[in-house]
């Protein structure tokens, strides 16, 4: 049952699907009280813990203590409902880089009440309003260098109606910031229920299709009373550095939620590059890192070099799996290990890590306190051990997806199926097998094909086109395109940077498709279906 609602504007309430459409969430050890605002949690609780004289953030060039951090985001929340009727219920997009400011935004919309939507700075106009359509956005947030975009689609929306500015910088200098610098640095925060949804994360899935993922006040503190605390460790000396965007579950859990609910700091990094990783993590000796394997294999090209990287105590992998080979190296080089770990943006954060003193190289590792998981077949029978079959998993998070006939499709008879096809060894560890669809895993991000189609298409060079993921030894996969062209172009680099470039410009630029690929014909069904899996064979072949 649901738990009170502060909510005046009910669409995520209403919007949730039907209780015997959730999976089963094993809450036992995870109780809060009726009423809570996580955001208050991470700031305000924090200062009366005796938190607020040490470092929160740190970032373009400035620390901040967790008692600036929350009269900041105090100040911004007054904004939010004074001057831009933020009412408890109302979805705010926020839209910028990993910085403090970011962070700051998404406390105070989530102190006023606020549903708030995480997004990269990289999405175009209209990708942003897909997501603007499906939840209903009428207040985007944007660093005032990012703008362009959420201008042009608040043009043509029927929902976004406000587009207000803050300063990414450490200058306070935008229309925002200004508007909060003479509020009160004293704010009482709406008193939201422990069950009221406090985030949407979105995920593309296969289809390109966008679906919101609902996460309540109580999931964004089980992640960290969960995962960070039994796995990580995390004590108030840590220092997180890491690359993933915080619109992604996984970098707002990791450079947000985890260091703040501890009374830690995070470092974050507009270009989470493995340089300036590196530079970062030596300048501030950081203890925590974020990343995904590609970037630890450069770290580790890096440590050759010189750099310093023994302040690490803890180096977290997630968003493809982590070879063998770069943990063997890692451990040869460090004397620590790298925790590999599986998490979705549906179940919020991670849900089986491998452990300091728990671990097995090339496996996933084991369900994470609070967690069970199982492989089963197609009718939901679990397998035998060392049987590769489909990952299932439940626990205190759980998938819920806002008014999406999907949800049947992740949620089955209690538990959330994750698209991913595992095998569980004797010892209990978990491996990963491969993905259960066509989605495309490049470099940690999550790339759906049907989506890369969808932008070449509409090059008029382009006749028809199929896109798969190819192996790569850097990002794990690549996006390629197989492409018929139009008669009587030619088929040369030239045309390949051409759509490169278009897709760069139609789509967020990380999904273009690194390989490309010109052919006669695609292979077909007999109704005329692309056949994607024999382009991976022929590949192979």
């Amino acid at each position: 049952m649901l738990g009170p609602t502060a909510h005046v504007d009910t669409f995520t309430r209403d919007n949730l699907p039907p209780e015997d459409a959730w999976p089963d969430f094993l809450l036992e050890g995870f109780e809060y009280p009726e009423y809570l605002n996580a955001a208050v949690e991470l700031t305000d609780r924090m200062v009366e813990k005796g938190f607020g004289d040490r470092t929160a953030l740190i970032g373009n060039g400035r620390r901040r203590t967790y008692k600036e951090l929350s009269d900041w985001t105090n100040r911004l929340a007054h904004a939010l409902v004074e001057n831009y009727g933020v009412k408890p219920g109302n979805r705010i997009l926020i839209r910028s880089a990993n910085n403090p400011a970011m962070v700051a935004c998404w406390l105070a919309a989530t102190k006023a009440g606020a549903v708030v939507v995480n997004t990269m700075p990289m999405l175009r106009a209209g990708e942003l309003a897909k997501i603007i359509d499906k939840a209903e956005i009428g207040l985007a947030l944007c660093d005032t260098r990012l703008m362009d975009e959420v201008v042009a689609c608040a043009k043509d929306s029927r929902f976004l109606k406000q587009v207000v500015g803050f300063d990414g910088t450490a200058n306070h200098d935008a229309e925002f910031d200004r508007i909060a610098l003479n509020k009160s640095v004293v704010f009482e925060a709406v008193k939201t229920g422990r069950d009221d949804v406090a985030l949407l994360g979105f995920t593309s899935g296969t289809t390109g299709v966008p679906k919101a993922t609902m996460h309540f006040h109580r999931d964004l503190l089980v992640i960290a009373d969960g995962y960070a605390k039994e796995i990580l460790r995390v004590t108030p000396d840590d220092i997180f550095v890491g690359s993933p965007p915080l619109a992604f579950t996984f970098g707002l859990g990791g450079l947000a939620i985890f260091p703040l609910r501890f009374g830690a700091a995070a470092t974050l990094l507009e270009q989470a590059t493995p340089a300036n990783m590196i530079d970062i993590i030596e300048t501030y000796r950081a203890t925590i890192s974020f990343t995904a394997p590609t970037a630890y294999r450069a770290m580790l090209k890096a440590m050759d070099e010189g750099a310093d990287l023994s302040s690490l105590r803890a180096a977290v992998s997630a968003g493809e799996t982590l070879p063998g080979p770069v943990f063997e190296e890692w451990m040869a080089k460090t004397g620590k290990p790298i925790l590999d770990g599986i998490g979705a943006t549906e179940m919020l954060h991670i849900f089986i890590s491998n452990r300091f003193e728990d671990l097995k190289p090339g496996s996933t590792g084991r369900p994470v306190g609070g967690y069970e998981a199982r492989i089963v077949d197609e009718e939901m029978n679990e397998l035998p051990r060392d049987t590769p079959g489909r990952l299932a998993v439940r626990g205190p998070t759980g998938c819920r997806y806002l008014a999406d006939t999907r949800q049947q499709d992740y949620v089955r008879d209690g538990w959330n199926i994750t698209g991913d096809t595992f095998l569980e060894d004797e010892d209990g560890f978990f491996h990963f097998v491969a993905r259960s669809d066509d989605m495309i895993v490049s470099a940690g991000y999550n790339i759906a094909g049907p989506e890369v189609e969808a932008a070449l298409l509409s090059h008029a060079d382009v006749a028809e086109c199929a896109v798969i993921g190819a192996p790569d030894a850097e990002r794990g996969q690549i996006v390629e395109a197989h492409v018929v062209l139009v008669q009587g172009i030619a088929r040369d680099e030239l045309c390949v940077k051409r759509l490169q470039d278009h897709v760069k410009a139609t789509i967020a630029p990380y999904k273009y498709p690194r390989s490309v690929r010109f052919v006669d014909a695609l292979p077909k069904t007999q109704t005329g279906k692309i056949q994607r899996f024999r382009l991976r064979t022929e590949r192979v072949h």
